[in-house]
C-alpha cells in the first residue's frame, strides 16, 4: 500500500527468502506455526496510519461508557457469566478489526468488520515484527510494527503490567482447552518467553475451595492468582469440557481480561455504534422487514469464532429458518466491499487491519497489529488454502 515500498519488496522476494523467515519464525518461537504466514507484510501509509489509528480509539471510546456496559448486560448469557465483573471497569483488551476499502477518491479507509474484548496474539505478533525485521530490513526500518512512540522494550513493559500486573509470574497463568493442540500455541511460547507464564491447560486445574492451582514441572501444586484467560466460550461448549471448576464459581482468582468482555464488546456492539467506520447491523430479533438489498448484507451469529457459522449470501429463506427463540443471538450486517488494496505477483489481494489494543492508566492504546490477506470470500486463516500470497502477517507502518 505504499506503492513504491510494495513494487521493491515483490520484485525482490524469493521463496528460499520466505522459507528462511519461516524457519526464523518457527525458531524464535520453537513452533512452526499451522496457519499460514503471508509471503509480506503489509507496508501502511501515514494517513491510512491516521485514520486506523482515530477510528479504532473513536470506537473504542463509544463503547466504553456507563451507558453501553448498562446495554451490554443484556449480551452475557447466563449460562456463562462469571462473577466479580466490575461495573466501571474498562476491558482490558481489545481488537478491532478494519477492512481495508476504496475511499471513493483513489484513496484507502478503513471500515469496520468486526470487535472483541478478549486476548489476541500480542506475544506472537511482537515475535513477528521482530522476526520479519531480521529477515527484511531494507523494507521494514524506519517503519512501526508496533504502536505510535512503543519501543520493544516499552512494549512489553505495558504487557507485562496488564497481563502480570505485579504477582510471581509463576502464578500467572495462560489459561487454554488443549493448548498443545491449538493453532495459536506459536503465542503461547512468545508469551511465556517474554513473561514468564506457563500456559496450562483448563482440564488439569486443580481446586481446593475457592482457590485454583496448577501442577508445576516439579510437580508442586502451584498457586494460581491471576488467569490470562484464552478460553474460548464457543469451544468449551462445543467440545463439552469437563474441569475441576466453573468460569461461574466464586473464586480466589483475578482475570487478566474479564471473560464476560467477550460478550459485551462483540458483534452484538455493532448495532449500536454511530461512526462514518462502522458498517449498518441490526439485531435479526428486531428487522421489522426483509431489507429490499438484501445482498448487500451478511448473516453472523452473535458468537462464533474463526467465521464459523457466517452466511454471505444471504436469502429469505436463511433468516425465516432460524427461530423466534433464536434471533436475537443473529445480526444483519451491512456487507464491506474490500479494496483489492495489495499488489501481489498473482494478482490483487483483499488485506484486513486488527488494531490490538490495551487499556491503560491513559485509556485505550494502540500497541500492535494483525493483518489478514485473502483472495477469496472469507479472510480468516483457515482459508484460501489453494492460493499464495495470503494468510496472517502484521503491518509496518510510516511515522
Amino acid at each position: 500500500m505504499i506503492p513504491e515500498l510494495r513494487r521493491r519488496f515483490n520484485d525482490a522476494f524469493t521463496a528460499e527468502r520466505h522459507e528462511r523467515f519461516l524457519a526464523a519464525i518457527a525458531d524464535a518461537t520453537g513452533v512452526r506455526p499451522e496457519f499460514r504466514l503471508c509471503e509480506t507484510p503489509i507496508f501502511i501509509p501515514l494517513g491510512l496510519r491516521d485514520r486506523l489509528e482515530s477510528a479504532a480509539l473513536e470506537i473504542a471510546a463509544q463503547l466504553d461508557t456507563p451507558e453501553y456496559r448498562q446495554r451490554s448486560e443484556a449480551a452475557v448469557p447466563d449460562a456463562f457469566r462469571v462473577p466479580n465483573d466490575p461495573a466501571d471497569q474498562s476491558p482490558l483488551f481489545a481488537q478491532i478489526d478494519f477492512a481495508i476499502c476504496d475511499d471513493g477518491s483513489g484513496g484507502l479507509t478503513p471500515k469496520l468488520i468486526e470487535l472483541q474484548a478478549f486476548p489476541s496474539l500480542y506475544g506472537f505478533q511482537f515475535t513477528l515484527g521482530r522476526t520479519l525485521r531480521q529477515a527484511y530490513p531494507e523494507f521494514t526500518d524506519g517503519l512501526d510494527d508496533l504502536g505510535r512512540g512503543l519501543t520493544p522494550e516499552s512494549y512489553v513493559s505495558l504487557l507485562r503490567d496488564a497481563i502480570v500486573a505485579g504477582h510471581d509470574p509463576a502464578e500467572v497463568v495462560l489459561l487454554e482447552i488443549d493448548p498443545e493442540h491449538q493453532k495459536t500455541r506459536p503465542d503461547f511460547a512468545a508469551t511465556d518467553h517474554l513473561l514468564g507464564i506457563p500456559t496450562v491447560d483448563v482440564r488439569l486445574v486443580i481446586r481446593h475451595g475457592k482457590r485454583l492451582f496448577h501442577r508445576s514441572a516439579d510437580g508442586r501444586e502451584q498457586p494460581i492468582s491471576r488467569i490470562y484467560n484464552r478460553v474460548i466460550v464457543d469451544e468449551w461448549v462445543r467440545r463439552d469440557i469437563r474441569s475441576e471448576f466453573s468460569f461461574g464459581d466464586e473464586l480466589d482468582v483475578e482475570w487478566a481480561g474479564h471473560p464476560n468482555g467477550y460478550f459485551r464488546w462483540s458483534k452484538f456492539s455493532l448495532p449500536f455504534l454511530d461512526h462514518p467506520a462502522a458498517p449498518r447491523a441490526t439485531f435479526l430479533s428486531e428487522l421489522a422487514d426483509v431489507p429490499s438489498d438484501l445482498d448487500q448484507f451478511v448473516l453472523k451469529p452473535l458468537f462464533s469464532f474463526s467465521g464459523l457459522g457466517v452466511k454471505v449470501d444471504v436469502t429469505p429463506a436463511d433468516l425465516a429458518a432460524i427461530p423466534e427463540a433464536e434471533r436475537s443471538g443473529y445480526l444483519l450486517q451491512e456487507k464491506i466491499e474490500y479494496a483489492p488494496a495489495l499488489a501481489t505477483p498473482d494478482g490483487p489481494a483483499k488485506v484486513e487491519i486488527r488494531m490490538m489494543m490495551l487499556h491503560t492508566a491513559a485509556g485505550y492504546r494502540h500497541v500492535a497489529y494483525l493483518t489478514r490477506i485473502s483472495k477469496g470470500a472469507m479472510m480468516g486463516v483457515d482459508f484460501n488454502h489453494d492460493r499464495s500470497w495470503v494468510g496472517s502477517s502484521t503491518g509496518f507502518a510510516e511515522r
